[in-house]
């Protein structure tokens, strides 16, 4: 069966009546003047429907109805982000948090009639049905947060006569010269749909202030932000960002700071820049909703973040930006945490002494507004990746940000990696991304790994040549033990890199694909960059031994 044609010449209703009839499995996508819809089929019946135009999430809905509160929601949505968006919200709510399922349902049925009412008016446009061969393969998507989904499906016969009746309603209020745009659709549809009226969301936000030092992520994030409606200021330093905050504060608006937490501090040192801006905004905004961005998961800032009550997200890697259905799910995620966050009670006024802003002013020389989005700069846009980090491994404060640095390269070209320090004749692991223990976090899981320098491993030929290499291994007993540690399977090709000072291998960087085991990427870059963080991450580690020697 293949479906695809002119939304003037096959209506909506006609649509789902074949697609009904026929009781395929499927995605009928839609696309009219720039919007975009989907509607999913699981043996003929609707068990989804998404639409560009209408961004209420169901966590939003569920608060109106007084079904769950704030803090709950953002409960569900922590463990929705940390079990890899496998599981839907909805049943989230339901098996952890007690929330009645009939509830739950109720409102999503709801909400998808609303979705699929409101597709209706587009008369004009394209569709295509594309038939998939299970309702299992139309699930294995990952599920953004504002989409609604049932499992037992509604009626597309109902459905159709439904939207038709509301599409009547529409051509006559548009011969009376009182034509309806879609919000209209829900005002006609109350008699069938006792859902709350989506909110104009957007239009009731606070201005958003994005920092990113990484060009391609700052302007894919803003722009996504922006055509999702938001009023979005994009800055590329922490200097720039505290004095556009100062300016947006003293008209009286409270922004939302998203804060990329790797990025070079305000004097060019270290990496966790995000970090320094946090605390900066803590101490001198006494109620601005902060959500810090993160490509790598860092244990101990993320720590202090959840300390002082702002949450993070991670954010796709620079190298995955340009991946359209990665960046959607991103952008879909991080307006849910927006959401939350300016739902939040606030805290006391600002003081209107504060002078921070002014201080920057004169200090950069600069008493102009600082650009937004459209004219934001992007000081390291043009720099390749390597000359960048290579930059920033120039003056790292402490020796754990020289191992920050080569986990962030690493994750350009592999899916995991670990970085483990030499001492004794062991190497022993020191940091991670990617390693998932099952009942314990990826960070305990790799301080746990401890290995014999001289062991048969596939460290053994690395360390002898103190080469990088890329390999398939052939794993011996003590590979098999490690590979378990790191979550099972045998992955089919790793790199293993030193890092050398002096002639002396102070530590390794190991890395694999695990579990999608697609080739790792060009790792001549990510090998200059390993000959280099040895050399700084010896410097450090003697700088602190020689400071706490001459300390009283």
């Amino acid at each position: 069966m293949s479906l695809a044609g002119n939304l003037e010449d096959l209506g909506l209703g006609e649509i789902l009546q074949i697609v009904s009839l026929s009781r395929k499995t499927g995605i009928l996508s839609l696309s009219s003047r720039g919007r975009e819809g989907s509607i999913y089929f699981s043996q003929g019946h609707v068990v989804r429907a998404s639409s560009s135009a209408h961004q209420q999430s169901l966590g939003e809905v569920l608060i109106q109805r007084g079904i769950i509160d704030l803090a709950l929601l953002r409960k569900a949505l922590t463990l929705q982000q940390e079990c890899g968006f496998r599981e839907r919200l909805g049943g989230i709510l339901v098996s952890h948090f007690g929330v009645s399922q009939d509830l739950v349902e109720q409102v999503v049925r709801e909400q998808i009639e609303q979705v699929v009412f409101s597709l209706f008016i587009w008369a004009e446009g394209s569709f295509h049905f594309k038939i998939q061969n299970s309702l299992d393969t139309v699930d294995e998507a990952r599920l953004a947060p504002m989409q609604f989904i049932l499992d037992q499906g509604l009626n597309p016969q109902f459905l159709a006569m439904e939207g038709a009746r509301l599409l009547d309603e529409h051509h006559r209020a548009a011969d009376s010269g009182h034509g309806l745009v879609e919000s209209d659709f829900k005002a006609l549809s109350d008699s069938t749909v006792h859902a709350t009226q989506p909110s104009d969301l957007s239009s009731r936000l606070n201005p958003i202030v994005l920092v990113d030092d990484d060009g391609p992520t700052l302007r894919a994030v803003a722009d996504g932000l922006t055509a999702a409606g938001m009023v979005v200021h994009a800055m590329s330093r922490s200097e720039d960002t505290l004095i556009k905050v100062d300016d947006i504060c003293r008209t009286g608006d409270r922004p939302t700071v998203l804060i990329d937490l790797i990025m070079p501090k305000m004097d060019g040192s270290g990496v966790l820049g995000g970090m320094e801006l946090l605390e900066l905004l803590h101490a001198n905004f006494m109620d601005l909703q902060l959500i810090v961005m993160t490509d790598y998961h860092h244990a101990e800032a993320e720590h202090k973040i959840h300390e002082f009550g702002y949450a993070t997200i991670l954010k796709p890697r620079r190298v995955d930006i340009g991946n359209q259905g990665v960046l959607q799910d991103f952008l879909a995620r991080l307006q849910e945490e927006i959401f939350s966050a300016q739902i939040k009670p606030a805290a006391a006024d600002w003081q209107a002494g504060f002078n921070l802003g002014d201080e920057l002013r004169i200090e950069l020389g600069d008493d102009d507004d600082v650009p937004v989005s459209g004219d934001a700069s992007f000081r390291n846009s043009d720099l390749s990746l390597l000359r960048g980090m290579l930059e920033e491994l120039n003056n790292p404060d402490v020796q754990d940000d020289v191992l920050l640095l080569v986990l962030r390269f690493a994750s350009e070209c592999m899916n995991r990696a670990i970085v483990f320090t030499i001492g004794d004749e062991i190497i022993s692991g020191s940091g991670q991304f990617g390693i998932n223990g099952e009942y314990v976090t990826g960070d305990e899981c790799v301080r746990a790994l401890h290995v014999p320098q001289d062991a048969d491993s596939l460290f053994r030929e690395p360390l002898r040549t103190a080469q990088a290499m890329t390999f398939t291994p052939v794993p011996t007993q003590l590979d098999r033990y490690i590979f378990e540690q790191l979550g099972g399977g045998i992955p089919g090709q790793v790199f293993v890199g030193p890092l050398v000072s002096r002639n002396r291998v102070i530590g390794v960087l190991y890395g694999d694909n695990m579990p999608d085991d697609r080739p790792i990427g060009d790792v001549e870059s990510l090998a200059i960059f390993l000959s280099q963080a040895g050399v700084a991450m010896e410097k450090n580690l003697l700088e602190r031994q020689l400071n706490e020697r001459v300390t009283p």
